[in-house]
């Protein structure tokens, strides 16, 4: 175990060297977080999960711990297996259904957990807060991805309003984060792409998504926080966009087969912090011993310049192994 001190993350977060070696994680599952602690998690309490998981990201020697509250989007219903439609529950397809959804405000929502837990955080956390998807990814929940791109053709006028619906209120969503004295930092969570581009033409981006995302850090930076940018797929004719217009400290979520994080340090590192990296697939199928060869070389990598902080390319699902996951994080001790 190490002591956290959030300035540490800060100093990444700022693309300066931290005093030491730095982790980065944005979600842990169940079964992890009762392993680092000992503790069960109650299902029957919706706070517990959140109480357990702080324990977990200071056992496990990160200087933070995510946390999402309050605000969230009415959605259809989906069936969850092992993976998810993009189209099915859609209730926004045409004017009729978008005047007739139940629009609500973040400020109708419940965020006091976010007070109840503070005391739980170790001397030297905070909270990075997160919100609940992000402008993409909700426009396409409620409408469905197939009816989006059909109504990017055929009727931009609703695509617009729909994502000005969606991105006000997350943007009010994040002010509010900003008002908790225990919130360090922000996650704007909005997967943007695939394997080989982004969900919507790069120009679609820029009409209807990126102004929100500017919006959204702008919102971020207002408050006092550094704003991170956690979007899984290929961004590459994004990334100036990411970079210069939109303003984002941070950036998260890497895949071999797109950009390994090595090259994407290379790239982007002077721009932007680079966050985790270590590929999904690679942490589930390696040895303990070539993923902790990885984790060093990408922290020597790192040692000069700094903006860098290790964890997984995007976050620690059940099935990664228990021994594979602790090989990347005690690298850095």
């Amino acid at each position: 175990m190490r002591s956290p001190d959030f300035n540490n993350i800060l100093k990444v977060l700022a693309r300066e060297k931290p005093e030491r070696p730095t982790l980065f994680e944005f979600f842990l599952n169940g079964p992890l977080i009762e392993k680092l602690t000992g503790e069960k998690i109650d299902v029957a309490d919706p706070v517990s999960y959140k109480k357990v998981n702080i324990h977990a990201y200071t056992k496990a020697g990160y200087d933070y711990v995510t946390i999402g509250s309050g605000f969230a989007f009415k959605r259809g219903d989906i069936h969850m297996e092992k993976s998810i439609s993009l189209n099915e529950g859609a209730l926004i397809t045409d004017r009729q259904s978008f005047n007739a959804y139940p629009w609500q405000s973040p400020d109708e929502f419940d965020y006091s957990d976010i007070d109840k837990l503070e005391k739980e955080l170790a001397k030297g956390m905070k909270f990075i807060g997160f919100g609940p998807g992000g402008v993409l990814e909700n426009m396409i929940s409620l409408a469905g991805y197939d009816n989006l791109c059909f109504m990017s053709a055929d009727d931009p006028p609703l695509i617009q309003d729909l994502a000005d619906a969606v991105g006000s209120r997350l943007v009010r969503h994040y002010e509010i984060l900003g008002q908790f004295k225990s919130i360090g930092a922000m996650i704007s969570n909005d997967d943007w792409g695939f394997k080989t581009q982004p969900m919507l033409s790069p120009e679609d981006m820029r009409k209807y998504i990126v102004p929100w995302h500017r919006k959204i850090v702008g919102a971020i930076h207002k408050s006092g926080r550094p704003a991170i940018l956690h979007s899984c797929g290929n961004l590459e004719s994004l990334m100036d966009d990411i970079i210069d217009d939109i303003g984002y400290d941070a950036k998260h979520s890497y895949e071999d087969t797109i950009c390994p994080v090595e090259e994407a340090y290379e790239r982007w590192g002077e721009r932007i912090a680079i966050l985790g990296g270590i590929d999904l697939d690679f942490v589930c199928r390696s040895t303990p011993e070539k993923i902790r060869e990885r984790s060093l070389n990408m922290l020597k990598r790192a040692s000069e310049k700094g903006a860098y902080a290790l964890g997984s390319g995007n976050s620690i699902p059940e099935y990664v192994p228990y021994d594979n996951y602790m090989a990347m994080v005690s690298s850095v001790r």
